[in-house]
């Protein structure tokens, strides 16, 4: 088979660099045609930057790093440096990024690059939805050559910022009121299952063993990660992102089922929620693959295996 076009939208993030490492090592299974990145975790001059040095370390210069949106379509930005650290990958410790951003803003070259493609594109989002967002707004003509979305993002159960919400979609539910509502085959991968892949200290010494500058960075990372999650949820590092795609290499280690999904845009405590028809007491069309289950041990046995595809340098 052929490998799939894909475009990454990420915020990193501790749990967004893991996940680009997981992409880098799958050049086989992945066209990776550009990574772009969003405020979100940390501000754009940090998720550009970090983006860039994730590349730096996956021996990956051949792949485009373009910034995008600085704040959200309609809120305030907000951004979690007390669970990632000022830098946004804190225990990481990477030079400065060997080469600038691309000169394009992020949303122009997702509305060229899905427009002028001859095979749909599929787009792993990681952080808020911002940058795909206006895209489609600027364009909606694009979402006919999009072959579908995975996000991560929302929950079916509480949320992580607020009592209801997950950051993700918290940090900007206006934009991903537009991605849900834009008829795009859709998959959303919440915190119901990614709170079930957890960096337990065995899994984190699987990949420390493999003794090479990307695991020790993924370790290091992963570390201090885990030790903020501990102090607000009482268990290690969740693997947010990266199981975007595990679950684009591997969807057979999850389990899940269409439902309706709706963005809470009204002011309250409920503002950002992900409300996830279950039952279909709506009688609403679904619009949205809501994941429940992962298997969690296949889950880090494939990502210790990527990871150990990477470059080899000793550290």
């Amino acid at each position: 088979m052929s490998a799939r076009p894909l475009i990454i939208d990420c915020d990193p993030g501790q749990d967004d660099a893991v996940a680009l490492l997981l992409a880098f090592a799958s050049a086989e299974e992945f066209d990776l045609l550009g990574v772009t990145a969003v405020a979100g975790n940390v501000p754009l001059a940090r998720t550009e930057s970090n983006a860039r040095r994730i590349r730096d370390l996956a021996g990956r210069p051949d792949v485009p790093v373009y910034a995008g949106c600085s704040r959200p379509m309609v809120r305030e930005p907000e951004t979690a440096e007390y669970i990632h650290g000022p830098t946004g990958i804190d225990g990481a410790d990477l030079p400065e990024p060997s080469r600038t951003a691309e000169a394009a803003h992020a949303v122009d070259f997702l509305v060229d690059a899905l427009s002028a493609t001859q095979e749909p594109i599929t787009l792993a989002t990681l952080g808020p939805l911002t940058n795909v967002a206006l895209a489609i707004v600027k364009n909606p003509a694009i979402c006919g050559n999009v072959r579908e979305i995975v996000t991560m993002g929302g929950a079916m159960g509480l949320g992580n910022v607020t009592p209801a919400a997950e950051f993700n979609i918290h940090a900007d539910p206006h934009a991903a009121h537009v991605v849900f509502e834009a008829g795009v085959p859709l998959t959303m991968i919440g915190l119901d299952v990614t709170h079930q892949a957890i960096a337990t200290p065995p899994r984190l010494e699987a990949i420390r063993a493999l003794g090479t500058a990307p695991a020790a960075a993924v370790c290091g990372m992963l570390d201090l990660y885990g030790e903020k999650n501990i102090e607000a949820y009482h268990h290690g590092a969740p693997m947010h992102d990266p199981c975007v795609i595990a679950y684009l290499l591997a969807s057979e280690l999850f389990e899940g089922r269409d439902m309706r999904v709706d963005v809470e845009l009204g002011d309250g405590h409920c503002f950002g929620r992900t409300v996830c028809d279950l039952h279909g007491r709506t009688g609403a069309a679904t619009n949205a693959h809501v994941l429940q289950r992962v298997d969690a041990d296949g889950f880090f046995a494939m990502l210790t295996e990527r990871l150990a595809r990477l470059p080899v340098d000793p550290i």
